[in-house]
């Protein structure tokens, strides 16, 4: 069968991947999400990939594919990269079956991920730390495995890992009782989209199914624009588990051949997702598990009502990374904002430009000198967190009436990076 045949994944080898699996990983559960029906008028169903064992769906795309490894190659051992949960993945089945690892992940790994493939891995896994990406931690895997003669095991680009993927939305329709009417899927490189579409084109081909892609990482739309794979020249590696750089052949087969609905998702409204399943509902999900519900705060157009099932991906997230994604909330929210402020030195200067410019409930959250001279004037950077995103334009005019000279800072300038 071609690399590229869309056919390559078939409804009967994700059966046979769920079957090989019982015992191993039991199904995930499916909630009906109150907050998120009300809020879109649907009936939202959360896929809890977020709590079985691995805390994401990677394990069951692993255990497939090395639970069918031949006895020499299991002896030899193997090898992947990983942003994280697939090399847990990895940590679990080789732990599971036995198997010797070596997991590269990129420097960008959270620490917590870091130590989550290490305690499941236990004694069978070797963690290498290369690379800015997850694409230079893909590169130097492959020279491991073609050096040592490792089996390397893809994060999402083989028919093995996709059939174990595709199990997801097997479980969510037997869980159902019936096929829903949208299922909502994050896609990094795109093992879980193609799965759930293998199994739905034979099996419901009516569900409309929809990728929800980071807006820093849209690799899938990218590829499906060109007919093919293709680099993304810049990745934003925010959403560590689907900040992939170019999405495979098989997955990309898969997609090209359906052609799913895919969506781009502001890394700020996945922070916003984020702080209301754990605020709301009591859930701790990773960037890339709040990539689906996230996708609906967008215009999708669906039908008030509809039955919308979205996966929860995973729930691995570092809780130091907990101020990073308040801030981008914020700011996403329009309640943070940055300024250049030119201030006067002299007592009272900080004072005066509260009273004038700030409103009741708005606050300064960070004021730090650019440079300290002995000139009148001293630029300082000022960040002002609104009590509600309308009072910016009241706040806007206060400023042009004080003698202060200010430069507010705009989310797409090059400062801003080294502030969120």
């Amino acid at each position: 069968m071609p690399e590229h045949d869309p056919g390559v994944v078939s409804a009967a080898a994700i059966a046979a991947a769920a079957e090989g699996f019982t015992g191993v990983i039991p199904p995930s559960p499916l909630h009906r999400n109150d907050r998120l029906s009300a809020a879109h008028e649907l009936d939202v169903w959360l896929k809890r990939e977020d709590l079985n064992a691995v805390r994401s769906y990677k394990g069951r795309g692993a255990y497939n594919l090395l639970s069918g490894l031949e006895p020499e190659r299991r002896a030899r051992g193997v090898v992947c990269a990983s942003a994280g949960n697939h090399g847990q993945g990895v940590a679990f089945a080789c732990a599971s079956l036995g198997i010797g690892a070596r997991v590269y992940l990129p420097r960008t790994t959270p620490r917590q991920k870091r130590d989550r493939v290490a305690a499941l891995g236990g004694r069978h896994v070797q963690i290498v730390v290369e690379g800015d990406t997850y694409d230079d931690a893909a590169a130097a895997a492959r020279a491991d495995a073609e050096a040592s003669g490792r089996t390397l095991v893809p994060a999402f680009d083989d028919p093995r890992t996709i059939a174990g993927q595709g199990t997801v939305v097997k479980e969510v329709i037997e869980q159902l009782g019936r096929a829903p009417d949208v299922l909502v899927v994050p896609v990094g490189g795109g093992g879980l989209l193609a799965g759930s579409l293998a199994w739905l084109r034979e099996t419901h081909p009516e569900v409309l199914v929809i990728g929800a892609e980071p807006l820093g990482a849209a690799s899938m739309a990218l590829a499906l624009e060109h007919g093919g794979p293709v680099p993304l020249e810049q990745v934003d590696p925010f959403v560590d588990g689907a900040a992939v750089r170019q999405v495979g052949r098989h997955t990309f087969a898969v997609a090209a051949d359906r052609r799913p609905r895919l969506v781009a998702v502001p890394e700020g409204r996945i922070c916003v997702e984020m702080l209301d399943l754990y605020q709301s509902d009591g859930i701790i999900s990773e960037p890339a598990g709040a990539l689906a519900s996230a996708a609906l705060g967008l215009e999708l157009g669906l039908s008030p009502g509809a039955t919308v099932v979205c996966v929860l991906s995973g729930g691995n997230n570092d809780v130091s990374r907990y101020a990073e994604i308040v801030e981008r909330a914020l700011v996403f929210e329009g309640r943070k904002h940055y300024f250049l402020v030119e201030f006067p030195q002299e007592p009272g200067a900080l004072r005066r430009f509260i009273d004038d410019v700030l409103g009741e409930d708005d606050d300064i959250t960070l004021f730090e000198y650019v440079k300290r001279n002995n000139r009148e004037t001293g630029p300082a950077l000022v960040g002002i967190e609104l009590g509600v995103p309308e009072n910016l334009d009241a706040m806007l005019k206060r400023m042009e009436t004080v003698p202060h000279r200010i430069e507010r800072v705009p989310p797409d300038s090059p400062l801003f990076t080294f502030l969120v």
